[in-house]
């Protein structure tokens, strides 16, 4: 029943926006990730993604690695924080952001403010991303779970006079997460990912998205 209900759920909260003449990409990402427990209430977390773009024009493939730190406040309270490396063949960035994470259940929710710097932009640029995700056993033995996640990014100041602010991007994810080793799963989503343009047409991404975990 459990698993029922947070089907229909995903399946409203994925019904696209009213989209006029959208512009529909094709993307795939691929994303490593490494987990250490630093300590009883610590947690690094180190992650790269590549991803290919059919749409040159929004910036081509880009790269990304990622490290951050949380730390355990209360049972299903982490604060935490770190900085990313972006590169796309337009232009390179720099991530600062801080994030809560908290659990409860099947249920994780993500809020991560950013500050992204460009080398094209003078002053930082503010984003504000929260994200909700669901993760269901759904075979006796737990091997197999169902992951599903909506996140939405809003932009809360503008780097250039044309830069929109406000709701930016929407992104839905659904997939199963598997153990392949010890200490190492796969997890393979599709995702839609609707970008919001004023004056001009949405962009909706199509993404195959695989990812390797390992903890340690």
């Amino acid at each position: 029943m459990m698993l029922c209900r947070l089907i229909i759920a995903v399946s409203v909260l994925a019904m696209p926006l009213p989209v006029h003449a959208a512009t529909e990409e094709s993307q795939a990402w691929l994303t490593e990730m490494v987990t250490i427990k630093a300590g009883p209430a610590d947690i690094i977390t180190i992650d790269s993604s590549q991803r290919a773009r059919s749409d040159g024009r929004s910036g081509g493939e880009q790269f990304l690695s990622r490290i951050a730190i949380d730390h355990r406040i209360a049972p299903a309270v982490q604060l935490g924080g770190g900085f990313a490396y972006l590169k796309s063949e337009a232009d390179e960035e720099l991530r600062l952001f801080q994030q809560v994470t908290l659990t409860k259940g099947i249920w994780q929710s993500r809020t991560r403010m950013e500050q992204r710097f460009f080398d094209t932009v003078d002053a930082p640029v503010w984003r504000l991303r929260q994200r909700l995700q669901a993760s269901v056993p759904i075979d006796a033995a737990k091997q197999w779970t169902m992951v599903a996640a909506t996140e939405i990014f809003f932009h809360l100041n503008r780097g250039r006079p044309n830069d929109k602010t406000g709701l930016a991007t929407m992104r839905h994810q659904i997939g199963l997460r598997h153990p392949i080793a010890k200490g190492v799963d796969a997890q393979l989503l599709y995702m839609r990912q609707q970008s919001f343009r004023d004056g001009r047409p949405d962009v909706v991404s199509h993404v195959p998205w695989l990812t390797l975990s390992w903890r340690i």
